[in-house]
């Protein structure tokens, strides 16, 4: 089966889409072109599906090349038979095939090498032949000039043994999987760590399935190690075996060679090799593979629950085109303050100090209600930092003193604000401006398009992912560009109005070709059409195809420019204007005479009815946004600190992240309460994102809070009562700590026992 069926066959899919897709694919076009323009071919793959097959097929590609290199290998060797190059070229896993390149694959120096070089290899096959036969007598016939006597003439053929019965690949990979099945992550704190390593201490005695172990635990434990806290065995029994028996994965080998305890000569030294293959060689190198497979799935878990708030965060609704005040909270530092135009554009700044040691809250409203005055301000965001519930007060009042202006406040994720400020990106788009201020224009630009800003940030300074720094980072970093690109293809972008960084993220543009679209916008005005952007230099037709149905146009000559049917289908529309006897402006957005077109009579033999189904619901709803709603929370009255915060209050909140176990919600208090899996709905929840995401605006109540630790337990059953803290689990996760700037771990240490109990009791 080549690499196309086997992709078929896991993706269940005909193998010509699969054919059709990696043509395009290694044509040059992206995932989200594919998807939206080239339907036809592939059958409607989503951009989801389409990003699973280049992955699969980048992994049996290069599955591929390493055969090639291991039937090359061998063959030099000249110990490649017609079996072994079957067995080799019907492999699909890179671990099966590197079991049966093992035997082959050439090694530093090793005692079996040396004790086949000193002519020991007869020995060793004939102490596994010959079972009735004393070692020690058959060894004194292989004594030579480099082997003195028996002991050294058994430990060669002992060597050799040991290599061989550890390179078998069927037995290698039975004992691989019921380790994997059987064995346990065995954690315990290193003697004296335990101060130090307080935020580990859930894990100072802590026993768990590896199979079944979570990722949050698993990073958890593998971060202590790595930290020198914990010590982190694979126990393969519960208790080790004694000395004198054989477990069952030693059992395992010695049977593969018929080795058994018969009273015969050879038997107990048989055995005592067996041992020692299992728990000096074979053993390490399982352990290390298992480890190695639990850290490969909890990065890939890790990654995935990252991924899917990235993309529920980037896909906000936005606040839309007004006039924005942008307030990033400061106490010692002042409050610094920006007011950006419809289009993010830069007004006003100022720095204000309403709080401690100034105290100048007169003066500070005084100075944004000039501000609000002068340019017509409409919203004010508010980043959720230090003194953010000290500075919504002050927008309050602010407000509440300007009641002909009708402004709304918001509180804002200010999550990579700062990070954003100092940067280069940051340096070159506002130049002239302190970098203490650039945080505050992020944070009103942010509340106008949650998009259009968050893209100039790198994904992992948005924090809403676990452990991001622990994971596979080539991983993460090719997964969460991945899901920008998708959110920003999948909502387009206004060509006129959007920054580089946003225009850079379009399908089959890059950095160079955005700021050339920026650079001849800025000399030459705005494009009156999608066509115009040929004139950009360094944009030829390849690029144009790739981009031009993400792009909008609005207001230009052509009015198909500002929806998301490509170019290349305008012929279709042409023909139905002509049909329907009407121009663009009167078919477009007209719903009565859409319904009248029949989509069979524009089939042709490069549009098919998923183009055609395409381009009439974008006539009847041009350019529309996919995003919801804008919606905000309203943080209650008084609750500005953990303090504050008693069992039983229901609060409105915001998710800010989800992870496999629960929702963090931020109610206002500087730091996000855990709702629990099981409280997220009176219903079994297997996925918390079947409930919530970030950026939903949820009713939670209060069960549990523990002020000295900063943790607090939610439900969003808000029919629950308040549950007492339990005593410590040894096998429970974590605490949450949550920093100023949300670009570190938000979930470094996730949960904790009191609400795991608290909540197992709830479900139960």
């Amino acid at each position: 089966m080549n690499i196309l069926q086997i992709i078929a066959t896991e993706l269940n899919v005909v193998a010509t889409r699969v054919q059709a897709a990696v043509a395009l694919l290694d044509d040059g076009a992206t995932v989200p072109f594919v998807a939206r323009y080239r339907k036809e071919a592939t059958g409607g793959l989503d951009d989801t599906q389409l990003r699973n097959l280049a992955e699969r097929l980048q992994y049996l590609r290069e599955l591929t090349d390493r055969k090639q290199t291991v039937l090359k290998s061998i063959a030099e060797q000249g110990k490649l038979t017609d079996e072994l190059q079957a067995q080799i070229e019907a492999v699909d896993n890179k671990t099966v095939l590197e079991d049966l390149y093992l035997p082959y694959k050439p090694k530093r120096r090793t005692k079996a090498q040396i004790a086949r070089e000193n002519g020991l290899q007869p020995l060793a096959d004939s102490l596994l032949d010959n079972l009735n036969q004393n070692p020690e007598q058959i060894a004194e016939g292989y004594l030579n000039e480099q082997v003195f006597d028996t002991k050294a003439a058994l430990d060669g053929a002992r060597a050799i043994l040991m290599e061989q019965f550890a390179e078998v690949p069927e037995l290698i990979g039975k004992l691989r999987e019921k380790l994997w099945r059987e064995a346990e992550v065995y954690a315990q704190v290193i003697a004296g760590q335990e101060t130090v390593g307080e935020k580990f201490k859930d894990y100072f005695n802590h026993r768990e399935s590896v199979r079944t172990m979570p990722s949050h635990r698993a990073l958890a434990v593998l971060r202590g190690r790595n930290e020198n806290i914990l010590q982190v065995d694979l126990k393969y029994q519960q208790d080790e075996t004694p000395i004198t028996e054989q477990s069952e994965y030693e059992q395992l080998v010695a049977r593969y060679f018929d080795i058994e305890d018969q009273g015969r000569a050879a038997d107990k030294w048989l055995r005592d090799t067996v041992r020692l293959t299992w728990r000096a060689k074979i053993f390490l190198s399982l352990e290390l593979d298992a480890f190695n497979r639990l850290k490969a799935a909890a990065d890939a878990d890790a990654i995935s629950v990252f991924a899917h708030n990235l993309k529920d965060l980037l896909l906000a609704a936005p606040a839309g085109r007004l006039c924005t005040m942008g307030l990033d909270p400061g106490i010692r530092t002042g409050v610094k303050v920006a007011v950006v135009d419809d289009t993010g554009k830069v007004l006003a700044t100022d720095t204000v100090y309403p709080h401690q040691p100034r105290n100048d809250w007169v003066g500070a409203l005084a100075a944004l209600s000039r501000l609000v005055k002068q340019h017509n301000v409409k919203l004010i965001a508010i980043g959720n930092g230090t003194a953010s519930r000290e500075t919504d007060k002050l927008a309050a009042e602010l407000i509440k003193g300007l009641p002909e202006k009708q402004l709304h406040k918001i509180v804002v994720s200010e999550a990579g604000a700062s990070v954003y400020s100092a940067s280069e990106m940051a340096a070159k788009e506002f130049p002239d401006l302190d970098v203490s201020l650039r945080g505050a224009v992020s944070i009103a630009r942010r509340l106008q398009d949650p998009l259009a800003e968050l893209v100039k940030i790198d994904p992992k300074s948005i924090g809403v992912g676990q452990y991001q720094h622990d994971v596979n980072q080539s991983q993460l970093a090719k997964s969460l560009d991945a899901v920008v690109e998708d959110c920003v293809n999948a909502v387009g972008v206004d060509v006129n109005t959007a920054s580089a960084p946003l225009l850079a993220r379009i399908s089959g543009l890059n950095s160079t070709l955005a700021h050339n679209i920026v650079e001849f916008r800025d000399e030459n005005g705005a494009f009156k059409n999608r066509k115009a952007l040929l004139k950009v230099p360094r944009l030829g037709d390849k690029t144009f195809e790739q981009a031009a149905g993400f792009l909008r146009v609005q207001g230009g000559s052509e009015p198909l420019d500002a929806s998301a049917v490509h170019p290349e289908a305008y012929p279709i529309v042409a023909k139905m204007l002509a049909s329907s006897n009407l121009k663009a402006q009167e078919l477009i957005a007209n719903h009565s005479a859409i319904t009248k077109i029949k989509p069979t009579d524009y089939i042709d033999a490069r549009f098919g009815l998923p183009t055609i189904m395409d381009i009439l619901a974008e006539l009847e709803k041009p350019g529309r946004d996919p995003r919801g709603e804008f919606q905000t929370a309203t943080f209650a009255e008084g609750i500005d600190d953990i303090r504050d915060v008693k069992p039983g209050m229901i609060l409105e909140g915001v998710v800010s992240n989800v992870a496999n176990f629960g929702a963090f919600v931020d109610i206002g208090v500087h730091q996000d309460g855990l709702v629990h899996i099981s409280a997220l709905a009176n219903r079994y929840v297997s996925d918390p994102r079947e409930v919530v995401k970030a950026g939903d605006v949820v009713k939670v109540k209060v069960l549990e809070v523990d002020a000295a630790r900063k943790r607090i337990a939610l439900t969003m059953r808000l029919d629950d009562e308040g549950v007492a803290a339990p005593k410590r689990s040894s096998t429970s996760d974590s605490g949450n700590q949550k920093p100023r700037e949300r670009n570190q771990d938000r979930a470094e240490n996730m949960g904790n026992s009191a609400m795991a109990d608290a909540f197992s009791k709830l479900k139960r």
